[in-house]
């Protein structure tokens, strides 16, 4: 089973940052934001790193450029990508800083470049080896997809990926209908009956079960034991709407 594991809250800078030092022997920095550290105002208190929320775009632009200085990098040097709820995998390796392309995870083989993706209860999903770092973000219809497996396969040959399943919504908080539900049935314990037609699905767990359906060791997957349920720490599009965006952010450095 994957271990639960306890982040390792930091302040880097004008950012509090929720870190994962495990990686660290991979040569990977790597860190979720929450809401604090920012300047964005009103629902989109106070770090919001998402243009498409609606919130003023020079205090987006802002609190990218202190996310960036806590990993490291600039604003410029700091990927983002179009999140699109698809399943593919963009190659950051020669990526010369900010690209406008359409994809729902980063992978990058090269040392010092920074990826972030953007998530508010979707399952941000951090990869890395020895030589490689990706960064996913999985909703039901990535998971739906083929992102985790698309985003696995860029480990060509790797025996050794070890994976971080971030704050995501929990299972008890995530009710959906049945053309979802439906979808989930054969993971083991992903779906429990809510009331008439609803359900409730676990997220991490159906992205649990499928990266140890492509392989990963399971002393290798862990889930981070904070989610985004209350909506207080970390961003929640359930709990309030509208809601800005908190990052999964990692760089290698060697």
């Amino acid at each position: 089973m994957p271990v639960e594991l306890t982040l390792d809250v930091q302040q880097r800078g004008a950012v509090r940052v929720h870190a994962v030092p495990s990686f660290a022997p991979l040569g990977v920095d790597a860190f979720f934001t929450d809401r604090s550290g920012g300047v964005s105002e009103g629902p989109y208190a106070s770090l919001n790193l998402a243009l498409h929320v609606g919130d003023d775009e020079h205090d987006v632009l802002e609190n990218r450029q202190r996310v960036a200085g806590a990993i490291g990098a600039t604003i410029d040097s700091l990927l983002f990508v179009n999140q699109v709820h698809g399943d593919r995998v963009f190659d950051a390796s020669t990526s010369n800083g900010n690209d406008d392309v359409d994809a729902d995870a980063l992978f990058c083989s090269t040392p010092h470049v920074a990826l972030a993706i953007l998530v508010a209860d979707c399952v941000p999903i951090l990869l890395a080896d020895d030589h490689h770092v990706a960064v996913v973000h999985a909703g039901w219809r990535g998971l739906r997809s083929s992102v985790i497996s698309n985003a696995v396969g860029k480990f060509t040959g790797s025996r050794n990926i070890h994976a971080l399943l971030g704050p995501s919504i929990s299972r008890d908080h995530y009710e959906v209908g049945p053309e979802v539900a439906d979808l989930f049935r054969h993971v083991p314990n992903a779906i429990i009956n809510g009331s008439g037609d609803r359900s409730f699905l676990d997220l991490r767990g159906v992205a649990a079960h499928q990266l140890l359906a492509l392989g990963l060791n399971d002393a290798n997957v862990a889930i981070a034991a904070a989610s985004t349920d209350s909506g207080v720490t970390f961003f929640s599009d359930r709990a309030f709407r509208p809601c800005g965006r908190f990052a999964l952010v990692a760089k290698r450095s060697s």
